[in-house]
């Protein structure tokens, strides 16, 4: 096995245009799950600029070296409570001082704790290779079940996501067997604005472990708007969701358990 850990962005991608490598930072993903030893391993972590949380005009930016414990840390907004929230439910402290927010995006688990609250927050994912840079939708980057648009010769380098509405608060709820070290049944992560007269005037809802990809709700949302009070939670509302029946939970119990993980995320998240 050959190992290469390049200290500048240039020289990663200058290995990955000429080489088929697995990408690791933190590997908390990738080595329980990798099987037969890659041949060749591209180890980005020490990456000048691809760590740490930043803030421009444009919104914050999330390094893809960044760990679950530099999100916990970082000083953040409301809006951002729901994904500090999911970050300290990502494995055990140790996991969340070397996982990063990026691996967790392209490890592509239905059940990937980060996905939910990121969509909440319209998050992009840039991407690099040596023909230059493309931002795409997180709702775009993950195509299905441990997929994504990753292209030959790419890499992830940043999770971008835009400005939030100053009063919009956050939150996010996780069903499992156990309070912790343990894979997502349901999870849900909104985003609540409301106004002065205490309508909703924004509003973000997520669920993951549900579907292939985790889905955002737009009828949901939709419906929220100018409400002062939870919505009944409906069948229709729930549409995008396409649960499985596994050891952690049957189809239907999942979609049960969601709509109640909704009702309680969207009452977190406007208290």
């Amino acid at each position: 096995m050959t190992y290469f850990a390049p200290e500048t962005l240039d020289d990663a991608l200058a290995h990955l245009d000429t080489t088929a490598m697995s990408i690791v930072a933190g590997g908390t993903d990738f080595f329980p799950s990798m099987g037969v030893a890659p041949q060749v391993i591209l180890d980005v972590s020490r990456i000048s600029g691809l760590r740490g949380v930043s803030q421009d005009i444009a919104g914050w930016r999330i390094g893809a070296a960044t760990t679950w414990t530099d999100v916990i840390n970082a000083d953040l907004p409301a809006a951002f409570d729901g994904l500090k929230q999911a970050a300290r439910e990502v494995g055990s402290q140790q996991i969340q001082n070397t996982g990063t927010v990026a691996g967790n995006l392209v490890n592509a688990s239905p059940a990937a704790d980060g996905v939910p609250p990121l969509l909440t927050l319209d998050a992009q994912v840039e991407v690099a290779s040596v023909r230059g840079t493309r931002d795409l939708p997180l709702s775009e980057f993950i195509t299905g079940v441990r997929q994504t648009a990753l292209q030959a010769g790419e890499m992830v380098t940043a999770i971008l996501i835009p400005p939030q509405p100053d009063h919009a608060q956050a939150a996010f709820s996780k069903l499992g067997g156990r309070k912790y070290l343990v894979i997502s049944t349901a999870m849900v992560a909104a985003v609540i604005a409301r106004d002065a007269q205490g309508r909703i005037d924004h509003a973000r809802v997520a669920v993951g472990a549900c579907s292939p990809v985790a889905q955002r709700l737009p009828l949901l949302e939709t419906e929220l708007i100018g409400t002062t009070t939870d919505v009944q939670i409906t069948t229709a509302h729930l549409s995008p969701l396409a649960p499985i029946n596994d050891l952690r939970g049957s189809g239907e119990y999942r979609l049960d358990a969601v709509a109640e993980l909704i009702r309680r995320t969207i009452a977190g998240a406007s208290a």
